[in-house]
């Protein structure tokens, strides 16, 4: 990467994250034996819902790193546009989230990624907030 992580646009991360994480999940589809388009697909909708990518980002705030909480920062005072069946601060949240995932992709922390990903599920299952709906 000719510029350092600091001088991407926080939403170009973030978009970036958004794509890492959506291929992550569909892997994790699959590696849990999931084989039909279909069914792939609705479940990996309950994975990159914005509210369930908000409360994951709230349960692993405490066990970031400063350079990570800076990431989710940034990401969660970026001006972006949010969808109207969302609120802001939920929006703001899996925003941030999808920085943080771009943010580790972007700068080989793909071992950081992957310990915390692989984790989604158990997280998913203590976080109240989660939507399987």
């Amino acid at each position: 990467m000719n510029k350092g992580w600091k001088e991407v646009n926080i939403l170009l991360l973030a978009y970036l994250g958004d794509a890492v994480y959506e291929l992550w999940v569909r892997k994790h589809l699959l590696e849990q034996g999931i084989a039909k388009v279909e069914e792939m697909h609705k479940r990996a909708i309950i994975y990159v819902r914005a509210k369930n990518q908000a409360g994951i980002l709230r349960y692993l705030l405490e066990e970031l790193d400063e350079t990570e909480k800076d990431v989710v920062m940034r990401g969660r005072n970026a001006k972006a546009h949010h969808p109207r069946n969302i609120d802001v601060i939920t929006y703001k949240h899996a925003t941030a989230f999808e920085a943080l995932v771009g943010y580790w992709y972007l700068t080989d922390k793909k071992q950081r990624m992957n310990t915390i990903l692989n984790r989604i599920d158990s997280i998913m299952e203590q976080t109240d907030s989660v939507d399987t709906q």
